[in-house]
C-alpha cells in the first residue's frame, strides 16, 4: 500500500515505520493516524516481521503532537468521536499487537506523540528528546490514552504533575521516571533499537505474543492477569515453538523457532 505521511523499511524480520511530516514536526492528523493504523495491521499479520520500530523523520521530532487545526472547531460529540476512534484504531491497537513495537523517540514527543510512544511496548529516547502532555494549556485533556498510560508508567503523582503543569521533561528525567528504557545519542538511536529488535527476534514470536497479552492483562481492571498468565503458560506447551525451544536447550544448540 502507498502512504503519503509514513513510509516503511524492512530488513531481517524488522520493519521500521517512519512518520514523514517533518515540516509539521510529524504532527498527527487524521490521515496519518489512519495510515499508521493500516500499516500496523498489515505488519502484525506478516509472519516474516518479528519486531516493529516506530520513529519520526528528521532530528527534531518523533511526533510533536496532534494537528490542532483539524479539531479546533469541533463540537462535544465530535471531540468524543475523535478520541474514541483514535484510541480504537491506533493507540489501543498498537498496545495489544502481538508483534513487539519499540518507539525510537527522536526529539519532541508531545501530546498525541507521547501517547503514541506510550502505546508502544517500550521506548528508547535520543538525548535531545523532550516529552510532555501539554493539552491542559489548550483547555482540553489528553484524549488518546495519556491519562491512563502515563500513571501506569511513571506513577500517579508524577503523571499528575506532568499533565497539570503542561510542561516537558527531558530524556534523562524520562529515564529516571521509567518512561523510557534507554537514552542514547541521536546517531545511536536506531542502531540501538535494531540491536534490541535482533535480540527479541531470536526468541519465540508465539511466546512473546502471549507474554504481551499477559502483561497487558495485569493493567485491565476487569481481567485477572494471573489467570491469563496461567492459561497462556499452558497454551505454550502445545506449540511447535515450545517443543523446539526445549529440545534445543537440552541438545545445547540455538533454537530455530518455527513460529507456531
Amino acid at each position: 500500500m502507498d502512504y503519503e505521511n509514513i513510509y516503511i523499511e524492512e530488513e531481517n524480520h524488522l520493519a521500521t515505520v517512519f512518520i514523514n511530516r517533518p515540516k509539521k514536526l510529524n504532527a498527527l492528523n487524521r490521515q496519518t493516524i489512519a495510515e499508521l493504523s493500516n500499516a500496523f495491521q498489515e505488519l502484525d499479520e506478516d509472519a516474516n516481521i518479528k519486531v516493529i520500530l516506530l520513529t519520526g523523520v528528521g532530528e527534531k521530532a518523533f511526533v510533536a503532537g496532534a494537528d490542532i487545526s483539524e479539531f479546533a472547531s469541533f463540537s462535544v460529540e465530535q471531540g468524543r468521536t475523535l478520541a474514541a476512534q483514535g484510541q480504537n484504531e491506533l493507540f489501543d491497537a498498537v498496545e495489544k499487537m502481538g508483534t513487539p513495537v519499540i518507539a525510537a523517540v527522536n526529539g519532541f514527543a508531545l501530546g498525541g506523540g507521547l501517547e503514541l510512544a506510550m502505546s508502544c511496548h517500550f521506548r528508547v529516547a535520543s538525548e535531545n528528546a523532550k516529552m510532555g502532555l501539554p493539552e491542559v494549556s489548550l483547555g482540553v485533556i489528553p484524549g488518546y490514552g495519556g491519562t491512563q498510560r502515563l500513571p501506569q508508567l511513571v506513577g500517579k503523582g508524577r503523571a499528575m504533575e506532568i499533565i497539570m503543569t503542561a510542561g516537558m521533561i527531558d530524556a534523562q528525567k524520562a529515564l529516571s521516571y521509567g518512561l523510557v528504557n534507554h537514552v542514547v545519542t541521536l546517531e545511536e538511536l536506531l542502531p540501538t533499537c535494531k540491536k534490541l529488535a535482533s535480540r527479541i527476534s531470536n526468541n519465540s514470536s508465539v511466546a512473546i505474543k502471549h507474554a504481551i497479552n499477559a502483561v497487558n492483562a495485569g493493567y485491565s481492571y476487569d481481567v485477572d492477569g494471573y489467570q491469563v498468565e496461567i492459561n497462556a503458560f499452558g497454551t505454550c506447551f502445545g506449540t511447535k515453538d515450545f517443543k523446539e525451544g526445549t529440545t534445543a536447550f537440552l541438545e545445547k544448540r540455538k533454537a530455530d523457532f518455527p513460529g507456531s
